[in-house]
């Protein structure tokens, strides 16, 4: 085994910790707001998010090691560098919705709609930190082939996840009107000519 493999083991390693880490902060944001009053929604897909979330991690490794994937630099440090500022973002979505944040989807709207930190651009960027995570992750040794499947499989669990829980959040009048007219993923890029 080359010590690029060792040290990508070591990183997903360290990755699953980090899943496990947000699992129990999800668990206990869960039992919060439920005192609260805020309530479990039906999310048949989430068992898939933790078999997508697994399955790129094992797979990556076990491609990047059967099937002897090189670490090419000039791939792996522009993935790296993706994999951190997606991370950033998800910390930083974390942090902004405080105990409303959840790996489950539950509606918590009557404790308020978040508006603030990334969400002034767009309704979830949580799942976009995610994607380009779950992206970058493989190719940082070369395992194109999770990142391909993973990226298919995810845009399938995206689309599912999102209507579940667009669902519920649309259908809130605050919601709606806070958020309902941003975009899902992308930021709008606003440009104004200077004045002469």
């Amino acid at each position: 085994m080359t010590s690029s493999l060792i040290l990508y083991a070591i990183f997903l390693l360290a990755v699953s910790a980090g899943r496990l880490i947000e699992m129990a902060i999800g668990r206990r944001h869960q039992r919060i707001l439920i005192t609260h009053g805020a309530r479990n929604i039906s999310d048949p897909v989430f068992p898939w998010i933790v078999i997508l979330h697994v399955g790129i991690l094992l797979g990556s490794f076990l491609e990047a090691w059967l099937l002897k994937r090189p670490f090419v630099p000039v791939l792996a440090l522009p993935m790296i560098v993706f994999f951190m500022l997606a991370n950033a973002l998800r910390w930083w979505v974390i942090a902004t919705m405080a105990e409303h944040w959840n790996v489950r989807v539950m509606d918590s709207l009557d404790l308020g709609v978040v508006s603030h930190g990334p969400f002034r651009f767009i309704r979830h960027p949580n799942y976009l930190a995610l994607f380009v995570e779950l992206l970058a992750i493989p190719l940082i040794h070369t395992a194109y082939l999770t990142a391909i499947l993973g990226t298919l499989a995810h845009l399938w669990i995206l689309r599912s996840r999102i209507a579940t829980e667009e669902s519920v959040l649309l259908a809130n009048h605050d919601y709606l009107a806070t958020m309902g007219a941003k975009p899902r993923f992308v930021p709008r890029l606003r440009w104004t000519r200077p004045k002469a």
